[in-house]
């Protein structure tokens, strides 16, 4: 009895579980940044607050209070749209690369470091904090490499 094995074989998920991972990963990252949004709106005058305590950008904060939560809702929309998720999934990686750049910043140069966040975030560490957006950003790249390219709206 002779076995041949096939030297060059690689691990592939078919097409339809390539979705469902991607809807799953659509859900988790829609569901983080619809409440996120909607805390941030809820508690505005907390979050403008906060905001304005950020030197650099304390001249502009209210205007990035409120941009914030509506680019949330806008990314959400996204990616609960089947056509759209992929931009979606783009956006909320570029939102969330922004947030992480903004998190090391504060690590960089700040003693005292204002958070603005919600959830059990605000329970997390700096460091913590760091580690849960770069696997987000993990997430929303793996979940654009799964899904189909983007086609004509």
């Amino acid at each position: 009895m002779e076995s041949t094995i096939e030297g060059n074989r690689s691990f592939r998920f078919n097409d339809n579980f390539k979705e469902w991972i991607v809807f799953g990963i659509c859900l988790i990252c829609t569901f983080l940044f619809l409440f996120s949004a909607y805390e941030k709106i809820i508690d505005h005058s907390r979050f403008a607050k906060g905001l304005s305590k950020v030197s650099i950008i304390s001249s502009y904060a209210n205007l990035i209070a409120w941009a914030i939560p509506i680019l949330e809702i806008l990314i959400s929309l996204l990616l609960i749209i089947p056509k759209t998720h992929r931009w979606g999934l783009y956006g909320f990686a570029g939102l969330m690369t922004l947030f992480t750049a903004y998190i090391l910043s504060m690590l960089l140069w700040k003693e005292k470091l204002p958070c603005h966040c919600n959830l059990i975030i605000e329970k997390l560490s700096w460091e913590q904090h760091l580690w849960f957006n770069l696997v987000f950003i993990g997430l929303s790249i793996a979940a654009v490499k799964l899904s189909k390219p983007i086609t004509k709206i």
